[in-house]
C-alpha cells in the first residue's frame, strides 16, 4: 500500500532516534493502518473498546502515583509501581500537548502478567488505537493488556 505524504511523515516521525531513541514501531514492517486495524480486531473480538482500555489504564497510573517506593498493593491483587523521568514526550500523530515521561508497571498477582506502559500509550490507545509495532521498546500487546488490568 503507498503511504499519503501525511502517512509518509508519520511514519517517518515514528522511526528510531526521530521523537525518541527507540522509536514507535520496532521491527514492524507493516503499514501503520494494518497495526491499528489488527489491535483494534483483537480488543473488539475480546468484547472491549479502546477507550474502555484507556481509562482503565488512567486508573492505574493515577493510583501508581501513591506507589512512593517501589511496589504498592491496590484493589487486592494489582502491585503497581510508575518510575518518573524529567521531560515530556508529544504524541507522533500531532496531538497537542505533551505527555509526563514516566513508566507504570503493574503486576496481577492473580495470573501473573506484568505490564509496562507510559502515559503517552494510554493516549495512542484512547485517541488512535495504537498500542506501538511488534518489537517496540513500549509495544502493549492487547490481549495481555485485557488480562492484566481487567
Amino acid at each position: 500500500m503507498k503511504l499519503t505524504p501525511e502517512e509518509k511523515i508519520l511514519m517517518d516521525k515514528m522511526q528510531k532516534g526521530i521523537l525518541n531513541t527507540d522509536g514507535f514501531l520496532g521491527s514492524d514492517d507493516r503499514h501503520i493502518h494494518e497495526i491499528i486495524e489488527e489491535d483494534m480486531h483483537t480488543i473488539e473480538s475480546l468484547g472491549y473498546e479502546k477507550e474502555t482500555i484507556a481509562e482503565r489504564m488512567l486508573y492505574f497510573t493515577n493510583l501508581s502515583r501513591e506507589a512512593y517506593d517501589g511496589f504498592e498493593l491496590f484493589d487486592d491483587h494489582y502491585e503497581i509501581q510508575q518510575d518518573i523521568w524529567r521531560g515530556r514526550v508529544i504524541c507522533p500523530f500531532n496531538h497537542r500537548g505533551t505527555f509526563s515521561k514516566a513508566t507504570i508497571t503493574i503486576k496481577n498477582k492473580l495470573n501473573g502478567i506484568v505490564i509496562k506502559w507510559t502515559p503517552l500509550n494510554i493516549h495512542m490507545i484512547s485517541e488512535h488505537g495504537f498500542f506501538e509495532g511488534k518489537g517496540s521498546k513500549y509495544r502493549i500487546e492487547p490481549e495481555e493488556l485485557i488480562k492484566a488490568i481487567f
